[in-house]
C-alpha cells in the first residue's frame, strides 16, 4: 500500500469503519502507563483494565487517601502511586521524574483528571471557581502531557486527553466545563499531528454521562442540576458505568485511536455537530422553559450570595 493509500486508509479506521487487512494494535503488557485522576471513577477503573491486560501503572492524583484506596484495590505489584495537583505544573513535572526514577520509562499517558462545577451562569459565576475548571481540566492536561512527551515519543507510545461529549453539544449553565473540554479536544488534535512524524499516537476519549460522585453531585444532588438533565432526549442521558469507560479507552489505546466516543448515542451529533448545533443553539435560544431555567438558577445564586453575605456580618458583629 502506497504512502497515501495507508494515510486515507488510517483517516476511514479513525472514522470507526472497519477495513480489511492488517490492524495496527498496542499491546499494554510489559509497559508503563500514567493515569491521572488515578485515585477513583474512571481513572481508578481504567488503571485496573490496563493492569488486568499486563500493564504496569502509574496513579496520580490530589486525593492521597483515594490513592491509597486505589492502590489497595491491585493483588499484584506493578502499581505506583503519586500524589500531585494538575494545576501545579512544578508537581507535575516532579511526579513524572518520580514514576521515570521508579519504574524507568512511561510509554502511555491518559490526562483524565477533570472536575465537574455545580450549574452557574458567566454572569453568576465566581471567577475563581470559572479559573479552577480550566486550571484543572484544560491546563491540567497541559501540565500532564508537557513534560511526558518526549518520554512517550523515545517509547513509540500513545496519548490519551479526556474530553467531553459537552466540548462539542450545547449546555446550560455549565459553561465553564464546556469551555474547558472544547480545549481539551484542541489540544488532542494539535497533539495527535505533532507527535505523528515521531512514531507515537495521541488520540481524544469523548464521554457523554458517565456515573461518577462527580456527575451525581451535579446532576442529581442539585434540584436545577436534575432539571439541565432531563431536558437532554433520553438516549442521550443515558450513563456508562466508569468500568464501561475504562474498557472503551483501554480498547482505543490498543487501536491507537485518534478518538473514541461512549455511550454510543452521542456519536450521531458528534459526526452532525456543524449542523446540529445551528439548530439546538437556535432552539434553546428562544425556548421559554430554557429561559426559565437560567433565571431560576441565577436566583438560587443571588439568595445563596445574599444569606453568605448576612452570615458574615453577623459574625463580624459578633467578634467586634
Amino acid at each position: 500500500m502506497t504512502g497515501r493509500m495507508s494515510a486515507i486508509a488510517g483517516t476511514v479506521r479513525d472514522l470507526g469503519i472497519p477495513l480489511p487487512g492488517r490492524r495496527i494494535d498496542y499491546d499494554v503488557a510489559g509497559k508503563v502507563v500514567l493515569i491521572t485522576g488515578g485515585g477513583d471513577g474512571i481513572g481508578s477503573a481504567l488503571a485496573r483494565t490496563l493492569h488486568r491486560r499486563g500493564a504496569t501503572v502509574a496513579l496520580v492524583d490530589v486525593n492521597e487517601s483515594s490513592l491509597a484506596t486505589a492502590e489497595r484495590s491491585f493483588e499484584s505489584q506493578r502499581v505506583v502511586t503519586v500524589t500531585a495537583d494538575v494545576r501545579d505544573r512544578d508537581g507535575m513535572t516532579a511526579a513524572v521524574q518520580t514514576i521515570i526514577e521508579q519504574l524507568g520509562r512511561i510509554d502511555v499517558v491518559v490526562a483524565n483528571a477533570g472536575i465537574t462545577p455545580p450549574p452557574a451562569t458567566l454572569r453568576q459565576i465566581d471567577p475563581d471557581a470559572f479559573d479552577r475548571v480550566l486550571d484543572v481540566n484544560l491546563t491540567g492536561v497541559f501540565n500532564t502531557v508537557h513534560p511526558t512527551i518526549d518520554k512517550v515519543i523515545r517509547n513509540s507510545g500513545h496519548i490519551v486527553v479526556v474530553s467531553s461529549a459537552a466540548s462539542f453539544a450545547p449546555g446550560l449553565g455549565g459553561a465553564s466545563y464546556m469551555i474547558s473540554k472544547a480545549g481539551v479536544e484542541a489540544l488532542g488534535r494539535a497533539l495527535r499531528l505533532e507527535v505523528a512524524g515521531y512514531g507515537a499516537t495521541a488520540g481524544i476519549a469523548y464521554f457523554g454521562m458517565v456515573d461518577t460522585q462527580l456527575a451525581r453531585a451535579t446532576l442529581d444532588d442539585d434540584e436545577i442540576g436534575r432539571k439541565l438533565d432531563a431536558r437532554l432526549p433520553g438516549p442521550l442521558r443515558h450513563r456508562i458505568s466508569p468500568d464501561r469507560a475504562a474498557t472503551v479507552i483501554a480498547d482505543a489505546i490498543a487501536r491507537r485511536a485518534a478518538r473514541t466516543l461512549a455511550p454510543a448515542a452521542w456519536e450521531p451529533w458528534a459526526w452532525g455537530r456543524g449542523f446540529i448545533n445551528v439548530l439546538a443553539d437556535g432552539y434553546l435560544a428562544r425556548d421559554k422553559q430554557a429561559h426559565d431555567l437560567i433565571r431560576e438558577l441565577e436566583d438560587r445564586t443571588t439568595a445563596a450570595a445574599q444569606t453568605n453575605a448576612s452570615a458574615l456580618t453577623k459574625a463580624s458583629r459578633r467578634s467586634s
